[in-house]
């Protein structure tokens, strides 16, 4: 079992930054592939960036390529999000999940799922 903690959200102005962490719990967190995703309000969720377990390979959504940077430290088992540049639609929750030897891509069948983390970017 694996419990996920995100934490980092908060209220930002357009063009800054915030970096989300996902802290998670129980064993094995370096056998996992870790996902950001987000959903806006009246929106459907969406994927953000994915890394392998490993931290070679890694996946980002078109919107968010250049701005946003995954990251991992099995070491802490903890992965990251740094969001640069941020602008009003990237306003949402963000999640991050967790998929037993994943891939970097979107892909379905998440193993775990944390309980997300607001951010809001004010123009």
């Amino acid at each position: 079992q694996v419990q996920l903690v995100e934490s980092g959200g908060g209220l930002v102005q357009a063009g800054g930054s915030l970096r989300l962490s996902c802290a998670a719990s129980g064993r094995s967190f370096s056998n996992y592939a870790m996902y950001w995703f987000r959903q806006a309000p009246g929106k459907e969720r969406e994927f953000v960036a994915g890394i392998t377990w490993s931290g070679r390979s890694t996946n980002y959504a078109d919107s968010v390529k250049g701005r946003f940077t995954i990251s991992r430290d099995n070491a802490k088992n903890t992965a990251y999000l740094q969001m640069n540049s941020l602008k009003p639609e990237d306003t949402a929750f963000y999640y991050c999940a967790g998929k037993y030897f994943g891939p970097s891509g979107a892909v379905d069948g998440m193993d775990y799922w944390g309980k997300g983390t607001l951010v809001t970017v004010s123009s």
